[in-house]
């Protein structure tokens, strides 16, 4: 009876963490003798017919026996052995008519071979024989592209044709990174331990380091962040959820475990019975978000996202974050604070009904100042439907003399405005204007107008004065709109 019942807690306990995490256990192989890295793994509609395929190139068990695998779901397709262990597989379009079914390119030794229908189609060398002379050239300008070291990683972004970048993780600890024209690396990324990856997430390299971190930098090499991990990391890869447009990074580490991460940001940890070696994310079968995992001890492991799982900050992390426990250093209340506390609550009321007053009384000033404006013109934009204005003034230079440019605008539709005046109304005393009237030219709707003239300031004792811009309609003596111009000092006359 109570093994009955420890069993039953078991099997509740398992249900109740499937039903919590964000991934469907579609399958585990723990002998699938499948060992590989992330950079040999490929998924691809090879067949044209919407069931994508996996494509591995294993290394064999202990780096003997390499193959070329293609598996349908949890069984193998295809096998067919290669001359040398493998180092990278793609699949990419070779043909423009339909179908469009994509062909594979496996790096394995010297030569990369590529497959066509999961049959040799071709096997490119390092030549011979003499090379053709067009070749010869691009060969060359691919030589002036050359690395201070061996590149381990590399992680390229943009258009060959157009402007590309080319990230290069390389074996003395540095990350170069080149242009398109660049005959030499543009920058460089010097780290403080070799790194173990390299994956490009938008705008940032994210490096994973031999001292358990992952570092984030900019294009340029600007360090942004840096987050330690648990134990080492085995491999990273691309983690991009197309229906949501995330992007995140993997890290799979010695513990067993596999990090996802937005930037700095935690985002959900997987448990895997293995160190997990190689990572693959993306369209497998017909499930479009399928991670697939092989361990080190061969074993495979295939997850599918399920299709309400939202990756939320601190979702890999449970219970309360550890700045919750801190306690915060909460000043001593003051004789002041405490003689303030028991007045509000002694005249609450009053208080309260003399706020409401003074707000009130606020309101009905600034309506009545708005009222004003209104009625005097006082605002440089006209609130008349038949003539509608905006005014702005702007003065120029240090004095004696100011420019004074008016800007005019007809803000209606399409009625142009004829038929306005421009007044100025100044201190004859301290200020001198060529024309203070005059006729402004047709006004057509949507274009400012700049009207310029002159002030000549006549005080030599440091003083300024404010000037009235009125505009008016010929025959009527209420201005459409009006603006005050502050006029600065002239330091002209104060230096002399």
């Amino acid at each position: 009876m109570a093994a009955a019942s420890s069993s039953d807690s078991d099997c509740g306990r398992a249900e109740s963490n499937e039903a919590s995490s964000k991934w469907l256990d579609a399958h585990y192989d723990p002998v699938a003798n499948i060992h590989t890295f992330s950079s040999c793994l490929a998924l691809a509609d090879l067949h044209g017919d919407g069931e994508y395929k996996l494509v591995v190139g294993d290394l064999g068990p202990g780096g003997q026996h390499p193959r070329l695998k293609v598996l349908k779901g949890p069984t193998v397709l295809t096998e067919s052995p290669l001359p040398a262990l493998p180092a990278a597989a793609a699949t990419f379009l070779m043909e423009q008519h339909e179908p469009r079914t994509p062909a594979l390119a496996l790096a394995s030794g010297p030569c990369v071979y590529v497959y066509k229908n999961l049959r040799p189609y071709f096997k490119f060398s390092l030549p011979q024989l003499p090379p053709n002379p067009l070749e010869q050239d691009l060969w060359n300008q691919a030589k002036e592209m050359s690395l201070p070291s061996v590149p381990v990683f590399l992680d390229v972004s943009g258009q060959f044709d157009v402007e590309f970048r080319l990230a290069a993780a390389c074996r003395n600890g540095n990350i170069y990174i080149l242009r398109r024209d660049s005959k030499r690396p543009k920058y460089c990324i010097e780290l403080s331990a070799q790194p173990v990856g390299l994956v490009r997430v938008h705008k940032v390299l994210v490096v994973g380091s031999t001292q358990d971190s992952l570092h984030g930098f900019t294009h340029k090499g600007k360090k942004l962040w840096t987050v330690q991990m648990p134990a080492a990391i085995l491999t990273m890869n691309l983690l991009e959820q197309h229906s949501r447009g995330l992007q995140a990074v993997m890290a799979g580490l010695a513990n067993g475990e596999v990090r996802i991460y937005r930037d700095k940001t935690l985002l959900n940890v997987i448990r895997t019975p293995d160190a997990v070696t190689s990572l693959c994310f993306g369209r497998y079968g017909r499930e479009d978000n399928t991670l697939i995992m092989t361990t080190r001890g061969g074993g495979l492991i295939i997850k599918i996202l399920k299709r309400t799982a939202v990756f939320v900050e601190g979702g890999g992390e449970a219970g309360p974050p550890p700045a919750q426990a801190l306690k915060l250093n909460v000043p001593r209340k003051t004789r002041l604070y405490v003689d303030q506390t028991l007045r509000e609550r002694e005249a609450g009321t009053a208080m309260h009904r003399t706020f409401q007053t003074d707000l009130y009384l606020l309101r009905l000033r600034t309506a009545r100042a708005y009222v004003q404006a209104l009625e005097s013109s006082l605002n440089p934009v006209s609130v008349t439907a038949r003539e509608p204005l905006k005014l702005h003034a702007v003065v120029q230079g240090l004095g004696p003399t100011f420019k004074l440019t008016l800007h005019l605008q007809n803000t209606s539709a399409a009625r142009p405005i004829l038929g306005l005046l421009v007044c100025f109304l100044y201190n004859e005393v301290l200020y001198a204007l060529p024309r203070a009237f005059f006729k402004v030219p047709l006004l057509v709707p949507g274009l400012s107008y700049p009207l310029e003239t002159f002030v000549e300031s006549l005080s030599d004792k440091g003083i300024s004065d404010m000037i009235k811009v009125l505009v008016l309609r010929e025959g009527q003596s209420a201005p459409l709109l009006s603006a005050h111009i502050n006029m600065p000092v002239s330091e002209g006359l104060a230096a002399a």
